[in-house]
């Protein structure tokens, strides 16, 4: 009821957040699989620094 309240006032949603949420999954989920932790973290930033210049 509360997050009703808060919606009417502000007009603010947490579709950004549940957005950006999602995109950290999936690039999460793509980069699975390295052995080497340093791919891995590499993966992990090109693919959200591709995602932030688009």
């Amino acid at each position: 009821m509360e997050e009703i309240e808060v919606l009417i006032v502000t007009g603010a949603t947490t579709g950004k957040v549940e957005a950006n949420n999602t995109a950290i999954k999936n690039i999460k989920r793509t980069a699975r699989g390295y052995r080497n932790a340093a791919n891995y973290k590499s993966v992990i930033l090109l693919r959200s620094a591709v995602r932030t210049a688009a």
